[in-house]
Protein backbone atom coordinates (compact mmCIF):
# COMPACT_ATOMS: atom_id res chain seq x y z
CA UNK A 1 0.00 0.00 0.00
CA UNK A 2 1.41 3.37 -1.01
CA UNK A 3 2.03 5.69 1.92
CA UNK A 4 -0.35 8.59 2.23
CA UNK A 5 0.92 12.14 1.90
CA UNK A 6 0.83 14.27 5.05
CA UNK A 7 -0.42 17.81 4.44
CA UNK A 8 1.22 20.16 6.95
CA UNK A 9 -1.06 23.15 7.47
CA UNK A 10 0.99 24.99 10.12
CA UNK A 11 2.30 28.46 9.28
CA UNK A 12 5.78 28.90 7.89
CA UNK A 13 8.50 28.28 8.90
CA UNK A 14 7.01 25.55 11.11
CA UNK A 15 5.39 23.80 8.13
CA UNK A 16 8.70 23.27 6.32
CA UNK A 17 10.38 22.28 9.59
CA UNK A 18 7.72 19.62 10.11
CA UNK A 19 8.19 18.32 6.58
CA UNK A 20 11.88 17.79 7.36
CA UNK A 21 11.20 16.14 10.71
CA UNK A 22 8.63 13.78 9.21
CA UNK A 23 10.99 12.94 6.33
CA UNK A 24 13.61 11.92 8.91
CA UNK A 25 10.98 9.57 10.35
CA UNK A 26 10.29 8.04 6.94
CA UNK A 27 7.10 9.90 6.05
CA UNK A 28 6.16 11.81 2.92
CA UNK A 29 4.87 15.30 3.68
CA UNK A 30 4.33 18.63 1.99
CA UNK A 31 3.92 22.15 3.40
CA UNK A 32 0.44 23.49 2.75
CA UNK A 33 0.09 26.38 5.25
CA UNK A 34 -3.43 27.50 6.03
CA UNK A 35 -2.22 30.47 8.07
CA UNK A 36 0.33 33.14 7.26
CA UNK A 37 2.11 34.96 10.06
CA UNK A 38 2.97 38.62 9.58
CA UNK A 39 5.31 40.63 11.83
CA UNK A 40 4.08 42.72 14.74
CA UNK A 41 1.92 45.58 13.46
CA UNK A 42 3.60 47.92 15.97
CA UNK A 43 7.03 46.62 17.08
CA UNK A 44 7.46 49.58 19.40
CA UNK A 45 4.47 48.36 21.42
CA UNK A 46 6.18 45.01 21.94
CA UNK A 47 9.41 46.72 23.00
CA UNK A 48 7.55 49.02 25.38
CA UNK A 49 5.84 46.05 27.01
CA UNK A 50 9.09 44.10 27.38
CA UNK A 51 10.71 47.10 29.04
CA UNK A 52 8.15 46.73 31.85
CA UNK A 53 8.75 43.05 32.58
CA UNK A 54 10.12 42.75 36.10
CA UNK A 55 10.70 40.01 38.66
CA UNK A 56 7.43 38.36 39.62
CA UNK A 57 5.80 38.87 36.22
CA UNK A 58 4.61 36.04 33.98
CA UNK A 59 4.95 36.30 30.19
CA UNK A 60 2.88 33.69 28.36
CA UNK A 61 3.63 33.01 24.67
CA UNK A 62 0.66 31.43 22.93
CA UNK A 63 2.66 29.74 20.14
CA UNK A 64 6.10 29.41 18.55
CA UNK A 65 5.16 32.26 16.22
CA UNK A 66 4.30 34.49 19.18
CA UNK A 67 7.69 33.78 20.72
CA UNK A 68 9.63 34.18 17.47
CA UNK A 69 7.95 37.42 16.39
CA UNK A 70 8.27 38.90 19.88
CA UNK A 71 11.99 38.12 20.01
CA UNK A 72 12.43 39.56 16.51
CA UNK A 73 11.05 42.86 17.81
CA UNK A 74 13.37 42.84 20.81
CA UNK A 75 16.58 42.03 18.90
CA UNK A 76 19.50 39.72 19.54
CA UNK A 77 21.08 41.99 22.16
CA UNK A 78 18.02 41.90 24.43
CA UNK A 79 18.27 39.59 27.45
CA UNK A 80 15.55 37.91 29.45
CA UNK A 81 14.95 39.80 32.72
CA UNK A 82 15.75 37.99 35.96
CA UNK A 83 12.82 36.69 37.97
CA UNK A 84 10.34 36.75 35.09
CA UNK A 85 8.60 33.50 34.19
CA UNK A 86 8.13 32.55 30.54
CA UNK A 87 5.14 30.30 29.91
CA UNK A 88 4.47 28.08 26.89
CA UNK A 89 1.91 25.43 26.01
CA UNK A 90 4.15 23.18 23.92
CA UNK A 91 7.68 22.10 23.02
CA UNK A 92 7.81 24.22 19.86
CA UNK A 93 7.42 27.41 21.83
CA UNK A 94 9.87 26.20 24.48
CA UNK A 95 12.43 25.55 21.74
CA UNK A 96 12.06 29.09 20.36
CA UNK A 97 12.41 30.62 23.81
CA UNK A 98 15.46 28.51 24.62
CA UNK A 99 17.10 29.44 21.31
CA UNK A 100 16.46 33.10 22.12
CA UNK A 101 18.39 32.76 25.37
CA UNK A 102 15.56 32.41 27.88
CA UNK A 103 16.99 30.33 30.77
CA UNK A 104 15.41 26.89 31.09
CA UNK A 105 14.77 27.57 34.78
CA UNK A 106 12.56 30.53 33.81
CA UNK A 107 10.32 28.49 31.46
CA UNK A 108 7.15 26.74 32.60
CA UNK A 109 5.19 24.43 30.28
CA UNK A 110 3.01 21.31 30.45
CA UNK A 111 4.83 18.02 30.82
CA UNK A 112 5.78 16.48 27.47
CA UNK A 113 3.49 13.52 28.19
CA UNK A 114 0.52 15.67 29.25
CA UNK A 115 -2.84 14.58 27.87
CA UNK A 116 -3.01 17.86 25.95
CA UNK A 117 -0.53 20.63 25.26
CA UNK A 118 -2.81 23.60 25.87
CA UNK A 119 -3.65 26.45 28.21
CA UNK A 120 -5.59 24.21 30.57
CA UNK A 121 -2.60 21.94 31.15
CA UNK A 122 -0.28 24.93 31.44
CA UNK A 123 -2.55 26.26 34.18
CA UNK A 124 -2.04 23.02 36.11
CA UNK A 125 1.61 24.09 36.37
CA UNK A 126 0.75 27.64 37.37
CA UNK A 127 -2.28 27.47 39.64
CA UNK A 128 -0.36 26.68 42.83
CA UNK A 129 1.36 30.07 42.66
CA UNK A 130 -0.05 33.18 44.33
CA UNK A 131 -1.43 35.47 41.62
CA UNK A 132 -3.12 38.23 43.57
CA UNK A 133 -1.61 41.55 42.46
CA UNK A 134 0.87 39.99 40.02
CA UNK A 135 1.13 40.93 36.37
CA UNK A 136 0.69 38.47 33.53
CA UNK A 137 1.45 39.39 29.93
CA UNK A 138 -0.04 37.34 27.08
CA UNK A 139 2.01 37.56 23.89
CA UNK A 140 -0.22 36.66 20.95
CA UNK A 141 -1.51 37.69 17.54
CA UNK A 142 -4.49 39.85 16.71
CA UNK A 143 -7.10 38.18 18.88
CA UNK A 144 -7.15 34.61 20.05
CA UNK A 145 -8.44 32.38 22.81
CA UNK A 146 -8.72 34.11 26.19
CA UNK A 147 -9.21 31.14 28.53
CA UNK A 148 -5.88 31.46 30.35
CA UNK A 149 -6.12 35.25 30.56
CA UNK A 150 -9.55 35.01 32.19
CA UNK A 151 -8.35 32.28 34.53
CA UNK A 152 -5.38 34.39 35.63
CA UNK A 153 -7.63 37.40 36.15
CA UNK A 154 -9.98 35.31 38.27
CA UNK A 155 -6.97 34.31 40.39
CA UNK A 156 -6.17 37.98 41.00
CA UNK A 157 -3.57 38.73 38.31
CA UNK A 158 -3.47 41.87 36.21
CA UNK A 159 -3.44 40.67 32.60
CA UNK A 160 -2.16 42.63 29.64
CA UNK A 161 -1.97 41.56 25.99
CA UNK A 162 1.04 42.09 23.76
CA UNK A 163 0.22 41.95 19.99
CA UNK A 164 3.40 40.41 18.56
CA UNK A 165 2.12 39.31 15.13
CA UNK A 166 -0.91 39.19 12.88
CA UNK A 167 -2.52 36.29 11.05
CA UNK A 168 -4.00 36.13 7.57
CA UNK A 169 -5.01 33.70 4.86
CA UNK A 170 -1.95 32.67 2.81
CA UNK A 171 -1.45 33.06 -0.92
CA UNK A 172 -0.63 29.62 -2.30
CA UNK A 173 1.74 28.87 -5.16
CA UNK A 174 0.51 27.00 -8.22
CA UNK A 175 2.27 23.89 -6.91
CA UNK A 176 0.41 24.14 -3.59
CA UNK A 177 -2.89 24.66 -5.40
CA UNK A 178 -2.13 21.49 -7.35
CA UNK A 179 -1.56 19.59 -4.09
CA UNK A 180 -4.96 20.77 -2.85
CA UNK A 181 -6.59 19.60 -6.08
CA UNK A 182 -5.00 16.17 -5.65
CA UNK A 183 -6.09 15.99 -2.00
CA UNK A 184 -9.66 16.75 -3.01
CA UNK A 185 -9.61 14.31 -5.94
CA UNK A 186 -7.92 11.48 -4.01
CA UNK A 187 -8.67 12.03 -0.31
CA UNK A 188 -7.71 8.46 0.59
CA UNK A 189 -4.11 9.24 -0.43
CA UNK A 190 -3.74 12.25 1.88
CA UNK A 191 -3.90 13.07 5.58
CA UNK A 192 -4.49 16.62 6.83
CA UNK A 193 -2.51 17.69 9.91
CA UNK A 194 -4.54 20.38 11.63
CA UNK A 195 -3.31 22.66 14.42
CA UNK A 196 -5.74 25.59 14.22
CA UNK A 197 -9.49 26.08 14.00
CA UNK A 198 -8.92 29.36 12.19
CA UNK A 199 -6.92 27.47 9.55
CA UNK A 200 -9.97 25.33 8.85
CA UNK A 201 -11.97 28.47 8.15
CA UNK A 202 -9.34 29.43 5.58
CA UNK A 203 -9.52 25.96 4.04
CA UNK A 204 -13.26 26.40 3.56
CA UNK A 205 -12.59 29.64 1.69
CA UNK A 206 -9.83 28.14 -0.46
CA UNK A 207 -11.74 24.95 -1.21
CA UNK A 208 -15.37 25.98 -1.31
CA UNK A 209 -18.09 23.40 -2.01
CA UNK A 210 -15.79 20.45 -1.29
CA UNK A 211 -17.30 17.36 0.32
CA UNK A 212 -14.86 16.18 3.01
CA UNK A 213 -16.59 12.91 3.93
CA UNK A 214 -13.74 10.77 2.53
CA UNK A 215 -10.96 12.95 3.96
CA UNK A 216 -8.82 12.10 7.01
CA UNK A 217 -7.46 14.62 9.50
CA UNK A 218 -5.19 14.51 12.53
CA UNK A 219 -6.00 17.28 14.99
CA UNK A 220 -3.75 18.56 17.76
CA UNK A 221 -6.60 19.47 20.13
CA UNK A 222 -10.20 18.35 20.79
CA UNK A 223 -11.56 21.80 19.77
CA UNK A 224 -9.85 21.54 16.40
CA UNK A 225 -10.99 17.95 15.98
CA UNK A 226 -14.60 18.92 16.62
CA UNK A 227 -14.37 21.79 14.15
CA UNK A 228 -13.10 19.38 11.48
CA UNK A 229 -15.94 16.96 12.22
CA UNK A 230 -18.44 19.81 12.01
CA UNK A 231 -17.07 20.61 8.54
CA UNK A 232 -17.70 17.03 7.46
CA UNK A 233 -14.28 15.32 7.62
CA UNK A 234 -14.99 11.61 7.51
CA UNK A 235 -12.30 10.59 9.97
CA UNK A 236 -10.71 12.86 12.55
CA UNK A 237 -8.21 11.51 15.08
CA UNK A 238 -6.84 13.54 17.97
CA UNK A 239 -3.07 13.32 18.29
CA UNK A 240 -0.20 14.84 20.25
CA UNK A 241 1.35 17.70 18.21
CA UNK A 242 4.73 16.03 17.72
CA UNK A 243 6.30 14.47 14.61
CA UNK A 244 6.86 11.26 16.56
CA UNK A 245 3.17 10.93 17.37
CA UNK A 246 2.28 11.51 13.72
CA UNK A 247 4.80 8.86 12.62
CA UNK A 248 3.31 6.40 15.10
CA UNK A 249 -0.19 7.07 13.74
CA UNK A 250 0.99 6.46 10.17
CA UNK A 251 2.69 3.23 11.22
CA UNK A 252 -0.47 1.91 12.86
CA UNK A 253 -2.59 3.05 9.93
CA UNK A 254 -0.33 1.20 7.47
CA UNK A 255 -0.58 -2.11 9.35
CA UNK A 256 -4.26 -1.87 10.24
CA UNK A 257 -6.43 -4.50 8.57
Amino acid sequence: MKQRLALITRPQPQATQWVGKLAALGLHAVALPLLEIAPAPEPEVVRAAAAQWVAGDLVMFVSPNAAAQCMACLGAAWTWPAGVQAAATGPGTVAVLTAAGVPAASIVAPDADAAQLDSEHLWLKLKAQAWQGRRAWVVRGDGGRDWLAKTLQAAGAEVQFVPAYSRRRPEWSLAQQAVLAQAVAKPEAHVWLLSSSEALDHLLHMAADVAWARSVALASHPRIAQRARDLGFGRVDEIQPTPEAVAQWFHHASVAP
